[in-house]
């Protein structure tokens, strides 16, 4: 069972974290539920070139354009009741991993021209939609040019590479679209020294065979560590608020070098599992702390594969996500009243 609570943690940050009784690190997924058999387990995974981990319930071929215009039009709606509170909303798309690593997918597949295309058809529609956003798919090329993995092999998630980037270009936006933001300067997060931790990637413990997970061995992952004296500090209210699925955790460290970035406080909350981004900004919209704390600025992290798949995704996101668009706008508009 999930639970919705407050912990003051990693510094400056005020953290709003779903967490999952006895869940571990390699239990957490960004998108889809746990697999119920083997069989299950073997058809949500590509194994490509060199242990390359893909999800595999993606499609690799096709793209659903009226969906994305759909989301949009919600997405709209969410920006237009924030900015009557004076809420800036900024939406952080993240691009899917094959779009970086097509050159390791299992032999016989490919990504269509279509699929190519569809984070370039996410950011124009907002750009239409007036809604603020960036190109995370060409800032994370410019890493991976560098010769910098932005995703792990064998995990769903991106590297602190990839991360700190994100958070260096939304930190450039949200001061570009509010220029003055509440608190005192020297408020913002204070970054330790990366560590490294060897592990299975996510993908790799939860749908590989014990013999698959051998031959793919361990990663890996960086991880930034707090600086001393920088836990359970004060959790005074912060003026941008994150919300999203499980890459936005503090574990990759996005919302600590958000903070960093606008040398302000930051507040999260996540959820791992397959509920999907549209729930997500409703527990947040509907919870004591906005209600009590509104943000200066809302960043709202989606992703590119399911940015078409509106809360009414019937078998995508879990039951206790899935309600019809009419009734998410109704409990958004609610829940932004003064």
């Amino acid at each position: 069972m999930h639970v919705f609570r407050r912990v003051r943690c990693l510094g400056r940050i005020l953290s709003i974290i779903i967490a999952a009784q006895a869940l571990s690190l390699a239990a957490i997924t960004a998108v889809h539920a746990q697999p119920r058999s083997a069989a299950d387990a073997q058809a949500m995974v590509l194994v490509g070139q060199d242990y390359w981990l893909f999800p595999g319930w993606g499609s690799l071929t096709n793209v659903d354009l009226k969906g994305v215009e759909q989301s949009t039009v919600l997405i709209q709606a969410a920006r237009d009741a924030l900015a009557r509170r004076n809420i800036q909303l900024v939406v952080v798309v993240l691009p899917e991993k094959t779009l970086f690593y097509a050159d390791k997918l299992p032999a016989g597949k490919s990504v269509s021209s279509e699929v190519r295309a569809r984070y370039r058809n996410i950011q124009d529609s907002l750009t239409r939609a007036g809604v603020p956003s960036f190109d995370g798919e060409q800032l994370m090329r410019g890493i991976l040019a560098q010769g910098q993995d932005v995703f792990y092999r064998t995990d769903q998630h991106w590297t602190q590479a990839a991360a700190d980037a994100c958070a260096v270009a939304t930190a450039t936006l949200v001061k570009r679209v509010t220029p003055t933001l509440h608190g005192a300067a020297g408020s913002g997060m204070k970054l330790g020294a990366p560590t490294v931790e060897r592990r299975y990637g996510d993908m790799a413990e939860l749908f590989l065979t014990p013999a698959q997970r051998t031959a793919a061995g361990r990663e890996t992952f960086n991880v930034r560590k707090n600086s001393p004296g920088q836990a359970l500090l004060d959790d005074g209210p912060a003026p941008v608020h994150v919300t999203g699925h499980s890459m936005v955790q503090p574990y990759f460290g996005f919302p600590q070098k958000l903070s960093e970035q606008l040398d302000r406080p930051v507040s999260v909350n996540w959820k791992p599992g397959n509920v999907g981004p549209w729930i997500m900004l409703m527990e947040y919209l509907e919870s004591s702390a906005f209600r009590k704390s509104p943000p200066q600025v809302l960043v709202w992290q989606m992703f590119e594969p399911t940015y078409s798949q509106g809360p009414q995704a019937t078998g995508l996101w879990d039951n206790a996500s899935i309600m019809s668009a009419a009734t998410w706008r109704s409990r958004m508009l609610v829940a932004t009243q003064p």
